[in-house]
C-alpha cells in the first residue's frame, strides 16, 4: 500500500498558524499518511520583522522548516493551506504562493486533489470564515475536492467553526487544546478522504 501523501502549507508570522499546521500534520500522520510540513516564503521586509520581537522569535524557531515549492503541491494527494487573516483575506505570502500554481492548473495536475483550509484572527469577527472561503476559491478553480470540517466531530462542536480549524488570538494567546484537537481531527479527516480519492484515481 502506498501511503497517502499530505502537504500542509502555511504562512505564520508569530506562530499561531504554525501550531495549527503542526497539529494538522500530526493528525494526518496518525492515519498513516506521509506528510510534508512546509512554510511559504516570507515577503515582509526584514526591518519590519525586526521591530516585532515575537515575529523575530518565531522566525528563528522555525528556521529549519522547509519552504514550500510547487513540487509539494503536485506530489500531494491532499493539501491543507493555512493563513492568518489580513483584513478578512489570506495573507499575501500564501496568496503569492498559490498564484504560482497556474502551470500545474493548466496541465490539469490539480484536478481531484483534496484540499482544506485553516486560519487565525485577532478578533472573533476578524474574517475567519472569509479567509477560509477565499482559500477554497482557489481550490474550486483547480477542480480540487474542497473538504470542510463540518460538525463531523465533537471537537468541532466545541470550537464551533465547520469551515476549518481556527483560533481567535486575543492578547497574544496561542491555540488552546481544543483548537489543536480540532486541527488534528482536520488532518485525520484530510488523510482519510484524500487516501480514498487517491485510491479511486489509481484505478
Amino acid at each position: 500500500m502506498v501511503p497517502t501523501r499530505i502537504s500542509v502549507i502555511y504562512y505564520s508570522a508569530t506562530g499561531n498558524l504554525f501550531l495549527l499546521a503542526q497539529a494538522i500534520a500530526e493528525g494526518a500522520e496518525s492515519e498513516g499518511a506521509e506528510v510534508r510540513l512546509r512554510k511559504v516564503r516570507e515577503l515582509t521586509a526584514d526591518d519590519v520583522i525586526a521591530a516585532n520581537p515575537r515575529w523575530v522569535a518565531h522566525r528563528e524557531e522555525t528556521a529549519a522548516i522547509p519552504e514550500a515549492t510547487l513540487d509539494d503541491v503536485e506530489w500531494a494527494d491532499g493539501l491543507a493551506f493555512g493563513s492568518p487573516t489580513r483584513f478578512g483575506l489570506p495573507a499575501a505570502p500564501l496568496k503569492f504562493f498559490l498564484d504560482q500554481t497556474g502551470a500545474l492548473w493548466m496541465q490539469k495536475k490539480l484536478v481531484d486533489k483534496v484540499g482544506t483550509a485553516f486560519t487565525s484572527s485577532s478578533t472573533s469577527h476578524g474574517g475567519l470564515e472569509a479567509t477560509i472561503l477565499a482559500i477554497n476559491t482557489v481550490l474550486y478553480h483547480w477542480g480540487a475536492i474542497v473538504l470542510p470540517l463540518g460538525y463531523s466531530d465533537a471537537t468541532v462542536d466545541e470550537t464551533g467553526n465547520p469551515y476549518g480549524a481556527s483560533w481567535v488570538s486575543r492578547k497574544r494567546s496561542v491555540p488552546d487544546d481544543a483548537a489543536l484537537a480540532t486541527a488534528r481531527w482536520q488532518g485525520q479527516r484530510l488523510a482519510r478522504i484524500a487516501g480514498a480519492i487517491a485510491a479511486l484515481r489509481a484505478r
